[in-house]
């Protein structure tokens, strides 16, 4: 069986255990640098992209093996954001996956547990999901699971898992990865579903193994309009349902409304929408030609902007005085808390492609 290019390409082999804050002051020597000096680099310049490849349909399935696509799938992952993590080996994951048992048993016990003992209440385990990679410069997605058995099971009942993540950089932006100093590895997004003291345990592991940080990962208000839009564009090739949407009002009470739209309707909108963007398009000075599959921040608020029009219309509620805080289609689900839902594996590298950019925005200077 052909062998898939290993991870090896991609993590640099272990350097000794003294260079690690030589590298860890490298990388903050670096950014501090470009920040006194007032230039612009790789890390500050980054923006929200305003146009972006229309979705297309991933034989996903051929590339990423059913187990793990099982696991990632109609799911709902609560995401957050990670810095480059210093000395990360995809060739080491056996060991990891002893680290992480270890410390995760130490915290629930309260003293310290030997690695190699095999008998963990918690056991952690880590595994590469080959087939996400888009770009050269992404490294592969990683997965962890945490297995555990009920105190009063028996001794051949089955492990359940308690707890699941990831760490993914899907069309990761390339100045950003090769402005990193030698050593750090991308995996900017982090998706978790289970507890959350095994979630905060897990971090913490993350943080002391490999000198990064945690943060939040809200996905805004224009980020969740992209997601509507993306997902309509589905339409044709998969049929989406519905385009539910949820609008905070500031008012007091609070109140939140939420506005379902028929799936063929809110496919012709967009296709109106778009096809006079394309006719402004051609009246502008003709540069170079445009590529066809683009879709441009513009089309995307005057979608939206239709879709509030109409519900003016009909409710006399004016929804540009609220926030989206919510979308949702067959396709999946995003919330503004950072909970994203995958409901269809054909188009996950597109909405992971979406938020890879939103973690990589998130980076702290």
């Amino acid at each position: 069986m052909e062998q898939k290019q290993t991870s090896v390409v991609k993590t640099p082999r272990n350097s000794d255990g003294a260079q690690r804050s030589s590298y860890r002051q490298s990388y903050r020597s670096y950014v501090g640098a470009v920040s006194r000096l007032g230039l612009t680099s790789a890390l500050t310049a980054r923006r929200l992209n305003t146009s972006r490849r229309a979705p297309r349909a991933h034989n996903i399935t051929d590339k990423v093996s059913p187990e793990h696509l099982a696991v990632l799938v109609k799911k709902e992952w609560q995401l957050s954001y990670v810095t480059p993590l210093f000395q990360f080996r995809h060739t080491q994951l056996k060991r990891y996956s002893q680290q992480l048992s270890a410390f995760i048993a130490a915290e629930r016990q309260g003293v310290a547990v030997e690695v190699e003992e095999p008998q963990h209440s918690f056991k952690a385990s880590f595994s590469v999901v080959h087939g996400m990679a888009e770009a050269e410069e992404d490294a592969e997605t990683i997965l962890i699971q945490v297995h555990s058995k009920h105190h009063f099971s028996r001794r051949d009942d089955p492990e359940k898992c308690v707890w699941s993540g990831w760490l993914a950089c899907i069309n990761g932006s390339p100045e950003y990865i090769r402005s990193l100093p030698k050593d750090f590895i991308c995996l900017p997004l982090f998706g978790s579903s289970g507890g959350d003291p095994l979630t905060s345990s897990v971090k913490s592991w993350f943080q002391q193994t490999f000198d990064c940080c945690f943060g939040s990962l809200e996905i805004n208000h224009t980020s969740l309009q992209w997601l509507g839009s993306l997902w309509t564009n589905c339409q044709p090739e998969s049929n989406i349902q519905h385009l539910k949407m949820i609008w905070a009002v500031p008012v007091v009470p609070p109140l939140q409304i939420t506005y379902t739209v028929n799936p063929q309707d809110a496919w012709e909108l967009w296709t109106c929408v778009r096809k006079d963007a394309q006719v402004e398009k051609e009246g502008e000075e003709e540069e170079e030609e445009e590529e066809e599959g683009i879709i441009d921040i513009e089309e995307v608020n005057m979608f939206m902007q239709e879709l509030k029009s109409h519900f003016y219309r009909h409710f006399k509620l004016d929804l540009s005085a609220g926030n989206l805080v919510q979308v949702s289609t067959a396709l999946g689900s995003a919330k503004t808390s950072g909970r994203i839902k995958i409901s269809n594996s054909r188009y996950m590298i597109s909405t992971l492609t979406l938020l890879t950019e939103c973690a990589l925005l998130k980076m702290p200077v």
